[in-house]
């Protein structure tokens, strides 16, 4: 099933909210639906983009700069468009990713320093697109990090930063919501996964119905 003009559907959260897992079930829940979907992620979602990707989120957390790795997402960002959101979207499909600049207006942007308008003026320039529908798990940030550091995987450069970076994530993401209420809604990530999942899909649901009402009218 196509979908007007497409939808830009994006998940934002601390490490360890389970946003990734949602991504997974509404992509099912979608397809199910007949909807036609694409399930990506940041950094990565195309070939350059996760060449970037290995660069970023391993190793040494003191390897970048705040001010390089706003470059690098950037840049990342920039190929992901190109090569896979916009024209997935300009088909009809609905574009589902797992985080988007709103992690970066956090990570780099406020929780490492006061680089917010750096990260908007780059976005601005070379992205010049928000989602069109920002689902926001909240976690608490303790609990989030013990997940994360429980999948020991090998990318978990920014969850050695520690709680205190979490916390100021979990405060920031709260405060992006509330600039952004058009197309933030906040779900409770610390109800059980099925829960979470019922949430998501609802508020999918309703933002697919008020794109095609719109293209209706």
């Amino acid at each position: 099933m196509q979908v007007p003009a497409g939808l830009f559907l994006t998940f934002e959260g601390i490490d360890g909210s389970g946003k990734s897992s949602q991504c997974k079930r509404l992509d099912e829940a979608l397809r199910r639906a007949g909807y036609d979907v694409v399930l990506t992620r940041e950094p990565g979602g195309s070939e350059g983009a996760e060449d970037i990707r290995r660069l970023v989120l391993e190793g040494d957390p003191a390897k970048w700069s705040a001010e390089t790795e706003i470059l690098l997402f950037t840049a990342a960002r920039r190929d992901h468009m190109e090569r896979t959101i916009l024209p997935a979207l300009a088909a009809g499909k609905v574009v589902i990713c797992d985080r988007f600049a709103d992690s970066t207006r956090m990570y780099q942007g406020m929780s490492r320093g006061d680089l917010r308008a750096t990260v908007d003026q780059l976005h601005n320039l070379m992205i010049g697109r928000e989602p069109d529908l920002t689902l926001l798990i909240d976690m608490d940030p303790a609990t989030g990090l013990s997940r994360a550091k429980g999948r020991q995987g090998t990318e978990e450069r920014f969850e050695d930063f520690g709680l205190g970076l979490q916390e100021k994530m979990r405060a920031g993401f709260l405060a992006l919501a509330a600039e952004f209420p058009d197309r933030f809604r906040t779900v409770d990530g610390a109800q059980d996964i099925d829960a979470v999942a019922a949430d998501v899909l609802q508020l999918a649901k309703a933002a697919l119905a008020a794109r095609v009402k719109a293209a209706q009218q």
